[in-house]
């Protein structure tokens, strides 16, 4: 059963080799859809390795739970299951020596076979607890989501307003004064007298 909302996903199955490779699609496909790509590989690795974990070791059955969720700017993938033995984290150096013995087969349809020391390398923390309201145990770990790309700032542009009142006043400029030019004189008859009339001073 699948239950997702807009940031939290949470899938139930039983932990066998075939729904491992279904649910790392799942998980995948999820992130995709939160724009999460470049948390797909090391999330999709993690809950592989997690799922392998409850595979080989969890008892009585393989019934478990896998929780995504995107909170706060931090992806959490959390791995429950009904067995409440808490995992312990091998040292790689004496795991691979137990392998090259021959003392731990690893079967042919395992997914993994690098447990939590992988889980450990590719997260930023991780870790198991038992659950407080029913048998059993939860296993998570945690990855940074990386920031979107930022959105272009727009800064505000101030327009300073005249008041209504004091409207602009262009200056006019007043057109010079025309200057005065001289009439030509006018031709005077030779046959007319010009009497000039001078009033005579009182006795």
């Amino acid at each position: 059963m699948i239950s997702h909302s807009r940031r939290h996903c949470v899938v139930e199955l039983q932990a066998l080799p075939l729904r491992i490779g279904q649910i790392r699609r799942i998980v995948s496909a999820q992130l995709r859809h939160w724009q999460l790509d470049p948390l797909i590989d090391r999330a999709a690795l993690g809950v592989t390795e997690l799922l392998s974990n409850v595979h080989r070791h969890a008892q009585p059955d393989k019934t478990c739970t896998v929780e995504i969720e995107l909170r706060l700017g931090r992806l959490t993938v959390s791995v429950y299951d009904s067995d409440p033995r808490l995992p312990q984290l091998r040292d790689s150096a004496a795991a691979g020596a137990t392998r090259s013995a021959g003392t731990s087969p690893v079967d042919a349809l395992e997914t993994s076979g690098r447990g939590l020391a992988l889980v450990e390398a590719l997260s930023e923390a991780w870790g198991a607890r038992q659950q407080d309201d029913c048998p059993g145990k939860v296993v998570w770990f945690s990855l940074r989501a990386a920031p979107g790309p930022a959105a272009p700032e727009h800064h505000p542009v101030l327009l300073a307003e005249k008041p209504a009142h004091r409207a602009a006043k262009t200056p006019v400029r007043e057109p010079a004064p025309a200057r005065p030019v001289a009439a030509p004189p006018e031709p005077v008859s030779a046959g007319l007298s010009v009497t000039a009339s001078v009033g005579a001073r009182p006795g």
